[in-house]
């Protein structure tokens, strides 16, 4: 898990859509798609309901967003 990572997962979360996150993070979509991907994968959980339009957090992505902004932010102090 990286703080990358974390931040696509941010930005997933606010613009419900990966192509919008993806270049709010100056970085390309499949870039960004792959990095959630393995953090998904590494954690073994779905963060993302990719089936709906926009795209909504599972319950437990919920929690991960709420850890997520608390990482970062201590991160960044």
């Amino acid at each position: 898990m990286t703080i990358t990572q974390l931040l696509y997962v941010l930005a997933v979360s606010e613009h419900k859509n990966f192509t919008k996150a993806a270049h709010n993070c100056h970085v390309t979509q499949p870039t960004l798609s792959m990095q959630v991907q393995k953090l998904e994968e590494e954690l073994n959980i779905q963060i993302f309901d990719r089936t709906k339009k926009p795209i909504e957090l599972t319950n437990v992505g919920k929690k991960i967003v709420n850890q997520a902004k608390n990482i970062v932010a201590e991160a960044e102090r």
